[in-house]
């Protein structure tokens, strides 16, 4: 009996070699994946990249090393949402919300709040984990329903420290050890200027800046200036949210039973009749 010598030709065919083309490709693609508020289907440049990255592995590797070599986190490549990209801490694309709210507030109290409110956006856009996993998912809010949102969730806080025995004022010197709940119960829902403006610092004002950041980064959309301005949610920010739904200060405002959702059937809590709210400050409610 012979034994067959296999043929070069049966050898493991090579990769292709990257070529510098591919890595500008690669580089154009991720380059897409930085302007938030950029979709595939408004660019055939962009459309084409994605296919490609869909459809060629080792395509998608060079993309995924380019984005990570900047400082990237690949959240989402797809038609709906393009390339889809989160900045790790280190990066130098880094839009970390302690310097938003430094730019934003001016008393170190308003920073707290305005984490408060952009929290406040996510738990209310996906108040469901089904909503956060549904791709064809569209969240809703308000800038007042925000805000009426967040009085609940303070309400809800001081009850709890009232049983806890926990509620008692902080030493007026020192407002920064005063629990950011407090501070925004405690804070003015519109405040007034001299031509009927909303203050910036009062809680509306602070929701309608994180509403605003939000639609600068692609991750909402508006659709009326209803309410204090309506909103809806994009792709890109449903996978946002995906990624803060396991923190600790997620799960702590759901705890609260604020936002329920236990069933399919859940709905947000209907505002206490008793509390003095600003005109249309209805929360956005949710029907399955």
């Amino acid at each position: 009996m012979s034994t067959e010598v296999p043929s070069p030709s049966a050898e493991p065919r090579q990769a292709p070699a990257i070529t510098p083309a591919d890595v500008a490709d690669a580089s154009r693609l991720v380059s897409f994946g930085l302007q938030p508020k950029l979709l595939p289907a408004r660019d055939a440049e962009y459309a084409e990249l994605v296919l490609r990255y869909r459809d060629d592995p080792g395509f998608a590797r060079l993309a995924d090393a380019v984005a990570t070599g900047l400082g990237l986190i690949v959240l989402e490549v797809s038609a709906r949402a393009g390339m889809a990209v989160a900045a790790a801490e280190d990066s130098v694309f880094a839009v970390r919300l302690g310097e938003y709210s430094r730019r934003a507030a001016s008393e170190s109290s308003d920073r707290f709040l305005h984490g408060l409110a952009h929290l406040a956006v996510a738990a209310l856009a996906f108040p469901r984990p089904e909503d956060l996993a549904d791709d064809g998912y569209l969240g809703r809010i308000t800038v007042n329903g925000v805000d009426t949102f967040v009085r609940q969730v303070c309400r809800r806080m001081e009850e709890q420290a009232d049983t806890e025995g926990a509620n008692t004022d902080p030493v007026s010197e020192a407002p920064g050890l005063e629990a950011a709940w407090r501070v925004y119960a405690r804070r003015s829902a519109t405040g007034a200027t001299k031509d009927a403006r909303r203050l910036a610092g009062s809680t509306i004002g602070i929701v309608g800046k994180a509403t605003a950041f939000l639609v600068d980064s692609g991750f909402l959309q508006k659709t009326s200036d209803d309410s204090g301005g309506t909103f809806r949610t994009t792709a890109r920010y449903q996978l946002q949210v995906r990624d803060l739904a396991g923190s600790a200060a997620m799960a702590e405002l759901l705890a609260l039973g604020v936002v329920p959702i236990s069933d399919g059937s859940a709905s947000l809590l209907p505002p206490d009749a008793t509390e003095e709210l600003v005109a249309d400050a209805g929360l956005p409610f949710h029907s399955s």
